[in-house]
């Protein structure tokens, strides 16, 4: 039990000196990517950036003891940032004490969320999320966050919660555009952009070799942060007007307390939620895809009891929502950790950053951040998601460009609402409307295939309708009136069967649907049969009064009831291809 809820116990039993060499390597790397990234996913949620460097402390400590993946890197993500400054900006003004107090309580809700769903065992309903309305709001988000971020860019002041509203912002103040800032920020959004793409090829042909390289590239984003600090310190830019992070606490994660008024829990309970569901599908996501590379595992009702500790650690000790997020994850995958304890090592490498390297970030300027910010998140873009969806699946078109119309257009809380609420409804239209094929006898054999892909023996008597879905109030009328309006089409039929070769489950409302079927085809004078019933589902039918009022039999093959039921060779046609 103990090693269920602390995954620690496992893998620390077994912790080699070598297995501690590469934590330690991979948690410097790490520490190195995170300083700038923390800061900059805090200015994005609107709080100070400190606030960045205390949620990837103790979250990523108490990860580490709680999680089952050995490779995610858990602390303030972009999307997750973007609304947790959509949901407290509604509540407390940027700037102000109750701003910061409003997030910490958005990080306390989610916490228990999370940490509830998990004791709950309630990790299976990340599974209702369509995949392709989740890429479509994250690609949006990306596409919001960056255009958020020009206004740092540019030295100018433009808000906006949607991407009309943005843009109409920066048209109106390119007159007030900073020209130092300008410089700085398309400079820095530059040299990121060729560090992700160019600088490790470019290091390879000058003799670097390839480990070499990858950690020179890894440590890019910091030669940006010093060489822009030290461009505004020496130039003293911080006088023309360019944007800087000024004075940062000099200290450890202090002890802080979420406000718990009535109202703020009210105004939050519902971000909180959106926020705890977004975030446990992107983290979750990311585990399983590194987990699978190493032929692991993780527990997703796990993950949740961890993902909930970290963010109640966000907030008592002055931080923010926090998940696992993909491009630390996969640097830390990448710079070869072993196991979760390289996560602790990156807290304490930053827990040393913010106790004696804050004075150096005084002169930072924001468009550096802003530079990072946008360079991370337009890797989460993908567009193409519009394209592949149009072609495999108009139905996931329609939900993905929904998705990301209303993310970009009224909000992020909107998208992600639209999102949750668009998957459930595509989830249950496909069921509702579950598919029923009609099948024939394939010649020479026992097996049964659809009649309009197969060339087939059919009887004019018999009818029989594989259902290919488990049958519950969602879809049991539509079965009931694929059945009436196939019956009325033929007075030669006699036979109906329903192959539940497929059928996992019937609920209530479902029998009183073939209780209906089996009194409307009995006053036709048709027989309803069943074939191949599995064995959970026929000791549920034993216990109702169903089987004994069935018209006809239950044959254990569909083979067995076309023996049984079709009368003389005669009757038999060869069904060709429509």
């Amino acid at each position: 039990m103990l090693r269920r809820y602390f995954p620690i116990l496992s893998w620390g039993r077994v912790y080699t000196r070598q297995t501690l060499a590469n934590d330690m390597l991979a948690a410097a790397i790490v520490t190195v990517m995170l300083i700038p990234q923390s800061l900059a996913y805090a200015m994005l949620a609107g709080l100070p950036p400190e606030a960045g460097i205390y949620a990837s402390i103790l979250p990523i400590i108490l990860y580490a003891a709680l999680g089952t993946s050995r490779a995610l890197a858990v602390g303030p993500v972009a999307v997750v940032s973007l609304l947790t400054a959509s949901a407290v900006g509604q509540v407390a003004a940027q700037g102000t004490a109750g701003y910061v107090a409003a997030a910490l309580t958005l990080a306390l809700l989610s916490g228990l969320m999370l940490l509830a769903m998990g004791l709950l065992r309630l990790g299976f309903l990340a599974n209702f999320l369509s995949h392709p309305v989740i890429a479509g709001f994250i690609s949006a988000s990306g596409l919001l966050i960056a255009a958020g971020q020009l206004q740092h860019l540019l030295g100018v002041s433009a808000g906006g919660q949607t991407l009309p509203q943005i843009v109409m912002a920066l048209i109106a103040q390119l007159g007030q555009i900073n020209p130092a800032t300008l410089v700085i920020g398309v400079a820095a959004t530059g040299f990121l952009f060729w560090v992700r793409k160019g600088m490790r090829p470019a290091l390879r042909r000058l003799g670097l070799s390839d480990s070499a390289a990858g950690i020179a590239q890894k440590a890019g984003p910091v030669a940006a942060v010093i060489v822009t600090t030290l461009a505004v310190w020496g130039l003293g830019l911080q006088d023309r007007g360019v944007s800087i992070v000024g004075a940062v606490p000099q200290s450890l994660p202090p002890l802080t307390l979420p406000a718990l008024s009535p109202d703020l829990l009210g105004a939050l309970l519902v971000p909180a939620l959106l926020i705890s569901v977004i975030g446990f599908v992107e983290s979750v996501s990311v585990a399983q895809t590194l987990a699978a590379k190493r032929r692991e595992r993780i527990d997703p009702d796990q993950e949740l009891i961890a993902l909930g500790a970290a963010n109640l650690g966000a907030a008592f000790t002055g931080g923010l929502p926090v998940t696992g997020g993909f491009s630390r994850s996969v640097v830390n995958f990448d710079a070869g950790a072993e196991t979760p304890a390289a996560g602790a090592f990156t807290a304490m490498g930053l827990a040393v950053a913010a106790v004696a390297l804050t004075p150096l970030i005084y002169f930072l300027p924001t468009a550096t951040l802003a530079a990072t910010i946008i360079v991370a998140v337009l890797s989460l873009v993908d567009l193409s998601i519009l394209g592949r969806t149009w072609r495999y699946s108009r139905a996931d078109f329609a939900a993905v460009a929904a998705t990301i119309a209303l993310t970009l257009g009224v909000g992020v809380e909107a998208g992600v609402a639209s999102g949750v609420l668009i998957s459930l409804l595509l989830h249950l239209y496909k069921t509702s409307r579950p598919h029923v094929a009609e099948v024939g006898l394939v010649p020479g054999t026992q097996h049964f295939r659809n009649i309009n892909r197969h060339e087939v023996l059919t009887d004019p008597a018999i009818v029989t309708l594989r259902v290919d879905e488990s049958l519950f109030f969602v879809n049991a009328r539509y079965l009931e009136d694929l059945i009436q309006r196939r019956v009325t089409e033929g007075s030669a039929i006699r036979h109906v069967v329903l192959m539940f070769s497929a059928v996992n489950a019937v609920d209530f409302s479902a029998l009183e649907s073939l209780e209906a079927v089996n009194e409307r085809l009995r006053d036709m004078g048709v027989s309803l049969h069943l074939s191949e019933v599995k064995g959970p589902v026929m000791d549920r039918l034993r216990a109702t009064h169903f089987l004994r009022d069935l018209t006809g039999q239950v044959f254990l093959s569909q083979f067995d009831a076309w023996q049984a039921l079709h009368q003389t060779p005669r009757n038999l046609a060869l069904r060709a291809l429509p």
